[in-house]
Formats: structure tokens, C-alpha cells, sequence
């Protein structure tokens, strides 16, 4: 365990905790600071405190850093299509059907234990043995573009743009039905179904609010290849919010209705952008609609 001492100065005061240790050590999230601090990790005059204590004149902090824990999941020679990468990040197009990390019932297999190997083990460790790297998700059944941290400097700079709403994500799928406007917004809060905890819906009890915005490219019967751009990232945003407003993603069997053939939902992150951590330049990656998406529009289309 490393530890930090920290005497505050007279500018200090009135400054919220988690704000002072973030300036302290910036391998740190905020998410991990607030974990700190409810475990006792971290102290004001040697005395534990709440996340929301503000710093006061004389204050002392201690930072206590637990070591990380060691990996247990293995690496694994499994091929991956990396769209671009440095000593930062890597930017890779996963398939539908791979799990991004592991879980209870898919402890191998999964993008992660890919990472891991091609890597060799330089991923940032900032969330756990059990997500290195992971900066955003993307469900088992959407296949495209998810940008990989190298290094917690990285993964920090990048989910901070996240948190501010100025990474670029852009997604297309085929839905159900027909829009009368062609572009809009929903603008509706997301948070967990109290009757299925499985499952996401919009609601006003205990939830983030989330925003997607729309643009209907192509049309075919009653069927429509949209262009979804996420302002927010809640968990299935774009699957709840098209059934919400009554547009279901083709082949979502949680949100809409299972399709004879088709296994899961047709929605593939299709372009990603953002300010890189070193250059601090903005950099862009699209990519191609994948096999699967390309023969179910065919088939519609026809």
C-alpha cells in the first residue's frame, strides 16, 4: 500500500474532498476517490470522513492506496481487428456476439482476455482486474468501435469527455416502423425496471438522464436504417429509447421482439471520436457495416 500525506494550503479550504485528492494524484477517477473514502482510505486529520466534507483550514489528508489487486484473468490468444493504436490506446471494432469483459458465465472468451494478450498486459487499472482498459462498453449483441486505455493518464483524460458529453459516438441500426420527422431527439431519463432488474426503461425513479439524438438515412416497408448519436451513455440507451418511442431495434428480444434467424439486436457502433491524450488532437475512426447488418437490410430491402 503507497500513501500520500498532504497538508492543505490556505486556497484549499472550502474545496470539496474528492476535488482536492483528484488535484493530488490524477491517476485517480473521481468514482475511485468517492470508493477511497467509503473504505477508510482515505482521511482528514487522521479521522475518516464522508465524500461530501470540505477541506478546512489545518486540515491534514491521508491518501492510502491499496496495491492492485492480482490478475486472475488470463490472457488469451483470441484475434481482435484493432482500427488503430499507440502507446496510449488502442481503437478496436469487436463482433457481435463477444462479451467485452468477464462475468459470472462468461468468465473467458471476452474482449478483455484479448486485450490482455495483445497487450501484454499494458492496460490501465483503473477499473479493476476485471475491466483493464475498458473506458465505455458496448452490449454482447452490438458489434463496432470501443476505445481501449493503455495507461490511467489515458483512461482518465478520455472519461472525462464522456462525463462531459464531447466524445463522439455514433451508432447505426435497423428499427421498426416508419418516423414522420425525419431527425429528433428523445430526451427521456433511463434507470433500472423494478420489475425486471435485468432490464433498463425510462423512468423517473432512481435514474440518469439520457439523450439520444436520430436521423432516419433509408426506408424500406416498414423498417428504418437510423443514424443514433448518444449524448449521454446509459446502459442499452439506444435500445430503450427506440422502443420507448415506439421504434424497436430489429431482433432486440429484450426491448422489442425476437426475429426468426436473427440472433440479438441490429445496432453497430459505427463511429467514434474524441481529443487524444497526448496530441490533444481531435481524432475520428468510422467503420464498416459488418456482414451480419449488411445481409439483414438485403434481406429487407428485398
Amino acid at each position: 500500500m503507497s500513501m500520500i500525506e498532504y497538508s492543505v494550503l490556505p486556497d484549499d479550504v472550502g474545496i470539496r474532498i474528492d476535488k482536492i485528492v483528484a488535484q493530488l494524484n490524477d491517476d485517480l477517477t473521481r468514482s475511485s476517490i468517492q470508493k477511497l473514502i467509503e473504505n477508510g482510505d482515505i482521511l482528514v486529520n487522521a479521522k475518516t470522513i464522508t465524500k461530501s466534507y470540505k477541506i478546512k483550514q489545518k486540515d491534514t489528508i491521508t491518501i492510502n492506496i491499496p496495491e492492485p489487486v492480482k490478475l486472475d484473468v488470463i490472457p488469451q490468444d483470441i484475434p481482435i481487428e484493432i482500427v488503430y493504436e499507440d502507446d496510449d490506446l488502442l481503437v478496436v471494432n469487436k463482433p457481435k456476439g463477444m462479451v467485452v469483459h468477464p462475468a459470472p458465465g462468461n468468465p473467458d472468451g471476452t474482449l478483455v482476455n484479448a486485450l490482455l494478450y495483445h497487450c501484454k498486459g499494458r492496460l490501465s487499472s483503473i477499473n479493476g482486474v476485471i475491466r483493464p482498459g475498458i473506458v465505455h462498453r458496448i452490449d454482447k449483441m452490438t458489434s463496432g468501435l470501443l476505445i481501449i486505455a493503455k495507461n490511467d493518464r489515458s483512461h482518465n483524460f478520455l472519461a472525462e469527455q464522456i462525463k462531459e458529453h464531447s466524445f463522439t459516438r455514433e451508432y447505426q441500426a435497423v428499427v421498426c416502423g416508419r418516423f414522420k420527422e425525419p431527425i429528433g431527439t428523445v430526451n427521456a431519463p433511463v434507470g433500472r425496471n423494478k420489475y425486471d432488474r435485468k432490464k433498463m426503461c425510462v423512468t423517473e425513479q432512481n435514474s440518469r438522464n439520457a439523450v439520444t439524438h436520430y436521423e432516419v438515412l433509408d426506408e424500406f416497408g416498414q423498417f428504418s436504417l437510423m443514424k443514433f448519436t448518444l449524448e449521454t451513455g446509459r446502459t442499452h440507451q439506444i435500445r430503450v429509447h427506440s422502443a420507448y418511442i415506439g421504434h424497436p431495434v430489429y431482433g432486440d428480444d429484450v426491448y422489442g421482439k425476437t426475429v426468426k434467424g436473427v440472433e440479438g439486436q441490429c445496432l453497430h457502433a459505427k463511429k467514434i471520436g474524441f481529443i487524444h491524450p497526448t496530441t490533444k488532437e481531435y481524432v475520428e475512426f468510422d467503420s464498416q457495416l459488418p456482414d451480419y447488418f449488411i445481409k439483414i437490410l438485403n434481406k429487407l430491402k428485398a
